[in-house]
């Protein structure tokens, strides 16, 4: 079954559940444990980005859930209106006015239960509203910060909350039937690839995503089979192994840290001089572009997704490619690579030394839409009604490419598209770049 025909499927208006709450806090003690912690983080560039919005709407028609539901409650910018609100009636300039003419009422606890769904089941967080906004608000940057006041007032969606909490207890983000250390041995022998682990010196450090050690074990194997290639001194770290930080999907902001440490201290203890984020995109954001500010200082090694680095090392010529032979690809480009790092060059040199013809998406690169599980989407139960809807414009954008092989660089976008396939019964499979790399060793 094609995405042209999966309309009908999943009409009709999507209503928010129940929201989450964690801990025996009052309505009140909701309410003034988000303001602030949203209060916390107020700034120039925070009120420059609250006070700059026109009301334009270009933010919702760069919105995936608005524009698969036509629901002016998913516009971006207003997603954030509780906190915008309380802005305006305590912090801002007008604000004796606003309070003096009832402008703006005080925010309940109410408002921040319904807003849960707004700020995370209908909400990647992929940024593709901050760079089409005309007057340059990071929209993105101000939910991730109500996220982090909606953990603090104890009303995070109970799937992130559980998982963050394990994973800055324990490493891992849930329990499994063994630990990943095992996993991972175990994914070596299946595999005959050696894992090179816990060497008290290496020029690079590797972990791994959660998504890849349960679901896409041949994704493991492909990262140390081609390091192992390259000759690099590389190893993993058992006590830093998972690469995702549910702590950003959840917006624990401590939590975040602990994760992120975990990652870092294991790095400075094997003297690394490079960090390589597998295929992850939020692994990517929370490492390359917020964990210095959570460590206090510069980090003193690289962060680099698997792509960057095995580009690297393509244009040195020390990675050479056979031709793959896949005929004619498509690639979706990971959110939180493309528009918040850049990393859009090099999965295209992998491909392009492989010898693909790369048939691009309508949107692409900057400009792609999100696969619908980024911000821990994909793992809040609840919000699949709506996910599934959003959708089905970016399966149909796969399917008007007319290219047999759909390739991506993030295991979490794999896992979404895959999650898709099986409920729309669609007619394709998505795969890793890394692994046809490792596949296609020269």
């Amino acid at each position: 079954m094609s995405a042209q025909s999966v309309n009908a499927t999943t009409a009709g208006k999507v209503r928010a559940m129940p929201a989450d709450l964690q801990g025996d806090l009052s309505n009140q003690a909701r309410v003034e444990r988000a303001m602030q912690s949203f209060a916390m983080d107020y700034g120039a560039m925070t009120a420059l980005r609250l006070e700059s919005c026109i009301h334009c709407g270009m933010c919702a028609d760069a919105c995936h859930f608005y524009i698969a539901t036509e629901d002016p409650q998913y516009t971006p910018i207003l997603k954030v209106e509780p906190f915008k609100q309380a802005y305006k009636r305590e912090s801002g300039p007008f604000a004796l006015f606003f309070k003096l003419f009832g402008l703006k009422q005080r925010v309940s606890a109410a408002e921040l239960e319904n807003w849960q769904h707004l700020l995370f089941d209908s909400c990647n967080m992929c940024g593709r509203c901050s760079i089409i906004c005309p007057m340059g608000i990071d929209v993105a940057a101000l939910i991730e910060q109500a996220r982090r006041a909606m953990f603090d007032a104890g009303l995070a969606p109970a799937e992130l909350y559980a998982k963050a909490r394990h994973q800055q207890q324990t490493g891992q983000p849930e329990s499994s039937s063994e630990p990943y250390l095992e996993m991972l041995k175990a994914i070596g022998r299946e595999f005959h690839v050696e894992i090179p682990m816990d060497k008290s010196k290496a020029d690079v450090m590797l972990c791994v995503p959660r998504t890849d050690i349960e679901h896409y074990p041949k994704a493991v194997a492909a990262l140390a089979r081609v390091m192992q290639h390259l000759g690099v001194e590389c190893t993993f770290r058992s006590e830093g192994l998972v690469a995702e930080n549910y702590g950003y999907y959840a917006g624990g902001r401590d939590w975040q840290r602990r994760i992120s440490l975990r990652l870092i201290e294991q790095a400075l203890a094997c003297h690394a001089k490079v960090l390589v984020v597998p295929e992850c995109g939020h692994a990517y954001t929370a490492l390359r572009w917020e964990a210095a500010e959570l460590y206090g200082k510069p980090l003193p090694f690289r962060v680099l997704h698997v792509t960057e680095y095995l580009a690297e090392q393509l244009e040195a010529g020390r990675l050479k490619l056979h031709k793959a032979g896949n005929g004619e690809v498509t690639f979706h480009d990971p959110c939180q690579l493309a528009r918040k790092g850049g990393v859009m060059n090099a999965p295209r040199q992998l491909m392009q030394a492989l010898g693909l013809d790369l048939h691009e998406l309508e949107n692409s690169k900057a400009f792609s839409f999100c696969c619908g599980g980024g911000g821990g989407v994909l793992d809040i139960k609840r919000a699949a009604p709506l996910r599934y809807r959003t959708m089905e414009s970016k399966l149909r954008e796969v399917d008007d490419t007319g290219a047999g092989t759909f390739l991506t660089s993030c295991s979490d976008c794999r896992a979404t598209f895959d999650d898709a396939k099986a409920h729309f019964n669609w007619d394709k499979s998505t795969h890793s770049l890394l692994e046809m790399v490792a596949d296609n060793l020269g």
